[in-house]
């Protein structure tokens, strides 16, 4: 499969957080941040050039496009990535990087095509609180994996067992990678959505996707929580905190917390 690879220059944290925002919701896979640039991946049959147009001219912006075959992309991701340290507590690195760990927790990926490098605001975000949360035994429902990175620190903080799920087979493949290349052994990885695997109730669930899956699902999400189990959620700018709290409160959950980083949020439930 080949991917179309776009370039966008000049770009402020406000517009970038911006675009990933609205591509994410647009078929974009996967984004990495350089200074004043943002480079954003999509499959070529889900590429559409006069939406990328529309969103260009809507906030000014030039951009670049390229072809990127499946198997050129390690090569070109390798030149892109650079490890990310979360605070003191975990770093997340390819292998290829040789750096000296400090953190507790070391997280290698390789992430291919799927959204989770640990570079955005949200993925940040939500290591930052999973920090603060019990695990230690926990059942835990990764919502949307991507990467599998957040499956992966679960299990590190001692988590019993782990759910994780994403609609797209690319992601699905990338985390079962990932997984294996930590040696862990509690996470299910499985392609589809919550419809498609059964009702379990979980001690937590984590879902790094985007307003509207969350609200769509918000119903299924308090189903299938334990009394008492907390609901972790970002993909979300600030402007979405209201809507999703509301949804979440009338769907039975109760607001504990949030946090924010670059105009990006998590927000913690507790059902």
């Amino acid at each position: 499969m080949q991917y179309i690879k776009i370039t966008f220059s000049n770009t402020t944290q406000d517009i970038t957080d911006y675009l990933i925002a609205i591509l994410s919701g647009e078929g974009y896979e996967g984004f990495e941040e350089a200074e004043d640039q943002l480079f954003s991946f999509i499959s070529l049959q889900d590429f559409n050039k006069a939406i990328l147009d529309v969103i260009a001219n809507e906030n000014g912006l030039q951009y670049e496009i390229e072809v990127i075959p499946e198997q050129n992309w390690n090569q070109l991701w390798e030149s892109e990535f650079q490890p990310v340290i979360v605070d003191d507590f975990c770093t997340i690195r390819a292998g290829f990087h040789d750096i000296e760990v400090t953190t507790p927790f070391d997280i290698v990926i390789t992430p291919k095509m799927s959204f989770g490098t640990g570079h955005h605001a949200t993925t940040m975000l939500m290591m930052q609180m999973m920090r603060q949360m019990q695990l230690k035994g926990a059942s835990v429902l990764d919502f949307g994996a991507g990467t599998g990175i957040l499956a992966i620190l679960a299990e590190m903080l001692g988590a019993g067992h782990i759910t994780a799920i994403d609609i797209d087979p690319w992601p699905v493949e990338n985390a079962k990678e990932n997984i294996a290349r930590n040696h862990c052994g509690n996470i299910e990885v499985f392609q589809g959505s919550l419809e498609d695997i059964p009702v379990v109730k979980e001690d937590i669930i984590l879902a790094n996707i985007n307003r509207h899956i969350l609200l769509k699902y918000m119903p299924d999400l308090f189903t299938r929580l334990k009394p008492g189990g907390k609901l972790l959620l970002s993909g979300l700018l600030t402007d979405d905190k209201d809507i999703i709290k509301t949804s979440a409160i009338g769907n039975g959950f109760r607001f504990l917390e949030v946090k924010e980083m670059n105009n990006w949020i998590a927000l913690l439930f507790e059902a």
